[in-house]
């Protein structure tokens, strides 16, 4: 059978036993891919060209679970066009690759794409069969629904098995493709390789909008997180620090959530720099509805990263979850504003975990909303007040902060005895040489000819046989000394 003959409804192709033999669901020419990566315009292709009456939907074809054959059929799982505006790409197949159909590349990723609606992000148990067995295999296993896979109790295999029944790939890519969003999973070219750090955590896979390469962005990215109920203290720091940051040319990736996030991403944005948002529903349909216009332009001028299929709504549980990839994207998580019990706190220790940089923004000591921030400085976190100071621990060898000490004042260009003298004389009256001899504990004759000398610099003036310091020498004085 050619890679463009569409296989008569409901049947396997050639050579195709079936899910219960061959362990193969996606038979070979099912799906086409055209070749290049999503910033070359590669896309997925629809055998016939996707001309159809459909509308070029990708379908999920053949019976149900342990039925017999299950073959995806690829009538338009994506547009043709540039992935980088939007289309569907498989996240990076090289230029010029052209994968066939039907192809091992082309059934992990439908599976992944299938097996991202079942499983629930982080889901170690899943990614553990994944990574054993590929995908393919456990979306056969779930869809026939016979015995359980290891590691779970019969009760949740049911719960699994129910929830593949209503998992539709081709939907979910169709979907996606409306939105202008992209399925990156690994292996491929766009995929970050620090996601891999997570282990059976690892996402199955990441729904991605926006023109730039994830994989790209995730080299020179830093995380900044915080509370959402943030001070105007708070929103000020995330937002100077994300604009410095975006100045050196580093990506500020944070969750696109009200207080700390959006003060962030703004900053980015409004420095002319790039930003992520890494969302914990799908990426079709922004949350919070508030931040809709934001994560908009987020998704025009940077990435909105997600592993929830299109459609899906966030949860606590998946709030906490999503942490863990942006600790794992970025090269460091700063902390701005978190109380103690703060979801930005799971950013940090997911980050501490994965041996990333930790960095927190200090606030008043009396200040509940900093109180988690302070805990983590008393900990191994590092203090950082700007982005010269986050870079300096993210970027590279030599990419050091400037150096900080006070205002330099005119008494500082004195030479040392000079100053001795100077200090000698009352803040008010005058003064004789000896007097000012004995205070600066030098002789007189010394005394006088440095008198002269602050003379005509202007710092002192004679009446008579005294000597008192001229208002400009008080002003100079006064401002190196502390108030207190």
């Amino acid at each position: 059978m050619s890679a463009n003959t569409r296989p008569p409804e409901g049947a396997a192709p050639s050579g195709d036993t079936g899910p219960g033999t061959s362990g193969t669901l996606f038979p070979e020419a099912a799906v086409s891919f055209g070749g290049g990566s999503p910033a070359e315009g590669g896309a997925m292709t629809p055998p016939g060209g996707g001309d159809g009456p459909d509308g070029g939907e990708a379908r999920w074809a053949g019976p149900g679970p342990g039925d017999g054959d299950g073959a995806v059929t690829g009538a338009g799982v994506a547009a043709r066009g540039r992935s980088a505006a939007g289309t569907c790409g498989t996240g990076g197949g090289g230029a010029g690759s052209g994968a066939r159909g039907g192809g091992p590349e082309d059934r992990e990723l439908l599976g992944r794409v299938f097996l991202a609606r079942v499983f629930e992000p982080g889901d170690e148990t899943g990614g553990r069969w994944v990574q054993e067995r590929g995908a393919p295999e456990v979306v056969r296993r779930l869809r026939e629904g016979g015995r359980a896979l290891p590691g779970v109790s019969e009760k949740r295999w049911a719960g699994l098995c129910a929830r593949a029944g209503r998992a539709d790939p081709g939907r979910d890519l169709a979907v996606a493709r409306s939105a202008g969003a992209r399925f990156v999973v690994p292996g491929t070219a766009e995929w970050p390789g620090q996601l891999d750090d997570l282990g059976d955590a690892r996402p199955l896979g990441l729904w991605v909008r926006g023109g730039p390469s994830l994989r790209m962005w995730a080299l020179r990215s830093v995380a900044v997180v915080g509370a959402r109920a943030c001070t105007e203290y708070g929103a000020h720091m995330a937002a100077t620090l994300a604009a410095g940051l975006a100045e050196r040319g580093w990506v500020v990736v944070s969750g696109g959530a009200y207080g700390i996030d959006g003060a962030a991403h703004r900053g980015a944005l409004g420095a002319g720099g790039a930003t992520a948002a890494v969302l914990a529903c799908g990426v079709d349909r922004p949350y919070p509805p508030g931040h809709t216009a934001l994560i908009t332009r987020i998704a025009e001028q940077g990435l909105v990263v997600g592993e929830l299929p299109p459609g899906d709504h966030p949860t606590p549980s998946r709030f906490i979850l999503r942490n863990r990839v942006i600790a794992a994207l970025t090269r460091g998580t700063v902390v701005v504003e978190a109380a103690h019990r703060s979801g930005s706190l799971v950013t940090a220790r997911a980050a501490r975990r994965l041996g990333r940089h930790v960095m927190g923004v200090p606030g008043p000591a009396t200040s509940a909303l900093s109180a988690g921030v302070h805990e983590m400085l008393r900990g191994d976190a590092v203090l950082v007040g700007d982005a010269a100071e986050v870079v300096e621990l993210v970027g590279a060898m030599g990419e050091l902060p400037p150096e900080r000490r006070g205002p330099v004042l005119p008494t500082d260009l004195l030479e040392s005895r000079t100053r001795q003298v100077l200090a000698g004389l009352p803040g008010r009256g005058t003064a004789t040489a000896g007097e000012v001899a004995l205070r600066a504990q030098t002789t007189q004759d010394d005394a006088v000819a440095r008198l002269y000398e602050l003379r005509a610099l202007g710092y002192v003036e004679r009446h008579g046989d005294g000597w008192k310091l001229t208002r400009q020498a008080m002003i100079s004085v006064r401002g190196g000394r502390s108030p207190c």
